[in-house]
């Protein structure tokens, strides 16, 4: 999907209200800034007074436009249409921090595909509340940041986080299990832009050791959910799910090994997607292109 040949390759996305004459303004627009589409992408909850999303690729070229300058003169268009949008050059390379507790898969699954060339991003920094994943962490060579969390220390702690995430200018966070409940205040401060992954039994087997839980009622599915996170707790809107069967074989432990591997495909999926501006959040729901 992703190809970025151009390093003048830019990402549109747009969300409005459907109506006649958006594609048509947007890709008059383009065309004037000397532009070339080169994918566009589109869905409509109803085409009478539904909603109207959009994702274009174009690319720009020497002798166009200025990067910075079609973005500021598509605000016109924009306004015509009441759209909500963001334009980003595809070669900007967004800042991810990873906040992790003690548990590594979804931390190391993401490391892995960094080193790889898969995930493009950067890593300025890993906070986490235990000091257990430093060495692993820092073998990438990226910072390691121990931010100890206690009832009583919970908002100075999310106050040093945010503190380093603002200096790192990070653009978005995930949460590779990271064990702790964000405050409204800390999830206010960057709203739709901390991703989430948890087994997907919620509702059913709430509480500690869903595992066993799981287990003694026979379950033939183990799921995951990657989600943006909001100030209801895991109800945030969904980016993506996956389930990998299982059967009566299984052991406690063989489930949560079947678990911690769909949590890790899973949550890698929805992070690649967002780095890649494939997202458009809609109320509590995604729309993913």
């Amino acid at each position: 999907m992703i190809h970025e040949t151009n390093p003048l390759r830019a990402r549109l996305l747009i969300s409005c209200l459907d109506q006649p004459g958006i594609v048509s303004a947007v890709s008059t627009f383009l065309h004037q800034h000397q532009a070339n589409i080169v994918q566009s992408d589109q869905y409509s909850t109803d085409p009478s007074g539904g909603m109207f999303f959009i994702r274009i690729e174009f690319d720009l070229f020497e002798n166009g436009q200025k990067f910075a300058n079609v973005k500021k003169a598509f605000a016109e268009v924009a306004d015509s249409f009441k759209m909500d949008w963001q334009m980003e050059l595809a070669s900007r390379r967004k800042k991810m921090a990873i906040f992790v507790s003690k548990e590594d898969h979804c931390l190391l699954e993401l490391l892995w595909k960094w080193r790889a060339g898969e995930l493009k991003v950067d890593i300025p920094l890993v906070i986490s509340n235990h000091d257990n994943l430093r060495q692993e962490v820092e073998a990438y060579g990226i910072p390691f940041h121990h931010i100890p969390v206690t009832k009583e220390t919970k908002h100075e702690a999310e106050a040093a986080a945010i503190q380093l995430i603002k200096e790192h200018e990070a653009d978005f966070i995930v949460l590779a299990r990271y064990m702790q409940i964000l405050s409204p205040a800390f999830v206010g401060t960057f709203p739709k832009r901390i991703i989430n992954i948890h087994h997907s039994f919620l509702p059913a087997f709430i509480g500690a050791n869903p595992y066993a839980k799981a287990f003694a009622r026979g379950v033939k599915l183990i799921g995951a959910t990657a989600h943006y996170v909001t100030d209801d707790l895991d109800e945030g809107p969904i980016i993506e799910q996956d389930v990998l069967r299982v059967n009566h074989r299984y052991t406690t432990d063989e489930l949560r090994v079947v678990g911690r591997n769909v949590e890790r495909i899973t949550l890698a999926r929805a992070v690649m997607w967002h780095a890649n501006d494939q997202i458009i959040v809609h109320g509590n729901k995604t729309v993913v292109f």
